[in-house]
């Protein structure tokens, strides 16, 4: 009696999620940065600040799989030059206890990994501090840390 109950309520519901996944797609909703994402430039260089008729984008990113999160190398396509970049806060959300942005905020670095600008706006994560690479001159020019 109970498998007969057991088989009138989960066979239907299992046949519901073959349908669903076959409608929708069940892949990750959203990666951090990658090609052809919209950046929002967060220090004050001014090739970062003047407006222009199209939004900063990422044209590669610096990683093995392709995909940047906080602490990469990006090359951003900004009013017609190709700029090198920082990522240092993404809209995915990360791993535990790592805070999650309303947008993707790159600092603009030079070729040498000096920051272009002198100063940046919006608080960056603290996790750069324990991570691989200098980053000691962006995290100087840092105003507050999340």
């Amino acid at each position: 009696f109970l498998m007969a109950l057991f088989r009138k309520c989960i066979v239907p519901f299992t046949r519901t999620t073959e349908i669903m996944n076959e409608m929708f797609s069940t892949s990750a909703a959203c990666t951090a940065i990658q090609k052809m994402t919209r950046v929002r430039v967060v220090d004050n260089s001014s090739l970062g600040n003047t407006p222009y008729h199209r939004p900063p984008k990422c044209i590669h990113v610096y990683t093995k799989n392709g995909i940047g999160k906080v602490g990469d190398k990006i090359l951003l396509a900004i009013k017609g030059q190709k700029k090198k970049a920082l990522i240092v806060g993404h809209r995915m959300p990360g791993p535990r206890m790592t805070p999650r942005f309303d947008s993707n905020n790159v600092v603009l670095i030079e070729d040498n990994g000096n920051p272009m600008g002198t100063r940046i706006k919006v608080p960056i994560p603290t996790s750069l501090r324990q991570m691989d690479g200098d980053y000691s001159k962006v995290l100087a020019i840092a105003q507050k840390f999340v």
